[in-house]
Formats: structure tokens, sequence, C-alpha cells
């Protein structure tokens, strides 16, 4: 289920200069805000999750999910490139597997790496607040990989769908609205979060048992529904 030449393939592509700057230009901003937030307030626990929770995970890490789930398959998508690929001897799950595996070493790589960085920056892990939202956006990188390729095989303009899904649905509705918070793969991560944290200084509005079981189903779904949608788009070029 996995194809080296494939993922060779996909991470130059999400690895280009444009897609790059937009990489790492975003932890970079999370590690200057953390560094900011130190020097100006010192070390506090509360500020410290509000940080990690209201940048980090509610918009650094969907952000990077866009960029690398979408990135990993929609731009052979749109210049039909897509074709020669699935023309190769290669099982059409093998691609989408690979294809997603990379956008989430791409996501973990740009969001739980630099959250681990900017908690320690924060408040050196006080009550192990820096590893929580680490854990947290590990495994949001995981479905938010899963969500956005799906979208990059449905809909060409899936690099807007997951910015409004993203910056509006996660960063706005999914943190404001309580009736929507259930829905969001934020508040999913959170009840990891608040499992290692504590629910002094993180909070979820979905229980761990919950959260475990929908971010799975989400991102198993999504991963099998691209596979489908890759054997349609296999006959549509064949036709």
């Amino acid at each position: 289920m996995f194809n080296p030449t494939v993922a060779r393939l996909t991470y130059r592509g999400l690895l280009g200069r444009r897609r790059a700057l937009v990489l790492f230009a975003l932890p970079a901003l999370l590690i200057l805000i953390s560094v900011a937030v130190r020097v100006l307030v010192g070390a506090d626990d509360s500020i410290a999750s509000s940080v990690l929770g209201g940048f980090a995970l509610a918009t650094m890490v969907p952000l990077v999910g866009v960029i690398a789930g979408t990135g990993a398959i929609g731009p052979e998508i749109d210049d039909g490139s897509i074709i020669y690929l699935l023309a190769k001897p290669v099982r059409r799950p093998t691609i989408i597997v690979t294809k997603l595996l990379v956008a989430i070493a791409v996501s973990v790589v740009f969001s739980a790496v630099p959250t681990l960085i900017a908690g320690f920056i924060l408040n050196g892990n006080s009550q192990g607040i820096a590893l929580a939202f680490t854990a947290a956006a590990a495994v949001a990188s995981v479905t938010y990989a899963a969500i956005f390729l799906l979208l990059g095989v449905v809909t060409r303009q899936a690099v807007v769908f997951g910015l409004v899904y993203a910056l509006i649905w996660e960063s706005l509705i999914g943190s404001l609205v309580p009736g929507a918070r259930t829905l969001s793969v934020q508040q999913w991560a959170l009840a990891l979060a608040q499992k290692i944290a504590g629910e002094d200084l993180v909070t979820s509005d979905v229980g761990l048992p919950l959260a475990v079981v929908l971010l799975v189903g989400v991102t198993l779904a999504a991963t099998a529904f691209a596979g489908q949608r890759m054997r349609s788009l296999t006959l549509a070029g064949e036709e």
C-alpha cells in the first residue's frame, strides 16, 4: 500500500518553492508569537494554553493540512498529469494511501513539531501543556490530511473549500458556536490534550472515547471515499 516513487514525486510537489514558503511561514509565525509572549508576559500556563489552542491548533494546524492535503494530489488533477500516473501499474488505493501518508508526514512535521517548540518556549512544558497540544496537533494533522486529500480528489477548488473550512468552520465557528464544536476536528483533538494536561487548562466539548472514534472514523471514511473517487477518475480519463 506504499509506493516509493509516488511518495518521492508527492514530496517534491509539496515542498516546491511556493508551498514551502507558506509551510515554513506558519510555524515561524507561531514561534515568533511565542517568543514575544514569553518576553512580554513571562511563563504563564493559562496564556500558553491560549496561544497553543487559539493559534497553533485552531489556525496553523488546519492551514498546514490544507496545503499538504490538497497539494498532495490536487495540482496533478488540475494539470491532467494524474492520468499518466494512473496509467502506471500501480493500484489506485496504493496511490491514495501513499499520498495520504506523505501529506500526514508533512503536516505533522510542520504542525506538531513547531507546536512542541512553541510550548517549551511559552512555559517549559509546565503541567504538560506543550506535550498535550503537540499530541493534539499530531492527531488532528492525520484527520485534516485525509479530509483535504479527499477535497483535492473531488473538486478543482479544493484549496478554496479547504480555506473556508479551516478559517471559518474550525477557527471561528468551531471555536465559538457550542453546537458546532462537536463536529470540529479541533475539538476532537482537544479531547486528547485535555486528557494529558487536565481540565483546568484545556477543555473540549467532546469526550475522549467519542473523539477517538470520530478521528479514526472520519480519517478512514475520507480515505476510502478518495480511493473510490480515484477509480471513477480513472474511468473518466480512459474514456
